[in-house]
């Protein structure tokens, strides 16, 4: 087993073997995809990485994929995200949520389409997730409104919505609303010189929500060390 508490440098796929099966609670990642960054020319096995995180990811654990999409030659979005998130059900795990990071950073302006704002947090379980510490947020249900809120049911009927109602807060949507640019993605300037990071508030939410005090927390990938930085 590697040392936990610990960077190890190296080629992912080689160190993952070195990881004992069913051992990683959580997994918190974004990996290279199409050609939206160089990495100096370096290339990566994406399934042979997925089949080493099924194998080292416990039953229960949930492994968070943060992926995009670029264009091809033809101007087509070229749907990495989802031919990766399909490739993880293939190997065995559940898509058990498909979240939007929302950003507001801006990258060169389209000449023919509208700005990208937004990537794709596959959340993947392998089986039922095991821990679901869900976010919450303040929420405007008053426990003496007279204001009914509903939902549609499947015979077209529709229902009160009874489950959040008077409560302080209810569970947070699935798509994340993150402020990112200088000094908001994250206060240490060091990690800047990182091309593609990911927001520690991104890191953080996922931690909370899918892992407890003493589980183990893993990026492959690793970056500027955002993951290892709030598991922390």
């Amino acid at each position: 087993m590697l040392e936990l508490n610990k960077i190890h440098h190296g080629d992912c796929l080689e160190l993952m073997k070195d990881v004992p099966d069913n051992t990683i609670d959580l997994t918190v990642t974004s990996p290279p995809y199409d050609n939206l960054r160089t990495y100096n020319g370096f290339s990566f096995d994406f399934e042979g990485i997925a089949k080493e995180l099924y194998r080292i990811t416990k039953p229960g654990g949930v492994v968070v994929w943060v992926v995009g999409d670029s264009h091809d030659k033809n101007g087509s979005e070229t749907l990495t995200s989802f031919k990766q998130a399909l490739y993880f059900k293939e190997l065995g795990f559940n898509i058990h949520d498909t979240m939007i990071y929302k950003k507001n950073s801006y990258p060169f302006p389209p000449s023919n389409r509208y700005y990208q704002q937004f990537e794709y947090m596959f959340v993947l379980s392998k089986g039922k997730p095991k821990t679901h510490n869900l976010l919450r947020q303040e929420t405007k249900w008053k426990k003496n409104t007279k204001e009914v809120s509903t939902t549609r049911n499947a015979d077209g009927t529709t229902s009160e919505m009874k489950y959040e109602k008077g409560k302080p807060t209810r569970i947070l949507d699935n798509v994340w609303d993150i402020n990112t640019g200088y000094m908001r993605t994250t206060k240490d300037k060091f990690a800047y010189k990182h091309p593609a990071m990911f927001p520690e508030e991104l890191a953080n939410n996922h931690i909370l929500s899918w892992s407890d005090p003493g589980d183990i927390v893993f990026d492959p990938m690793a970056g500027s060390g955002t993951t290892c930085k709030m598991a922390l």
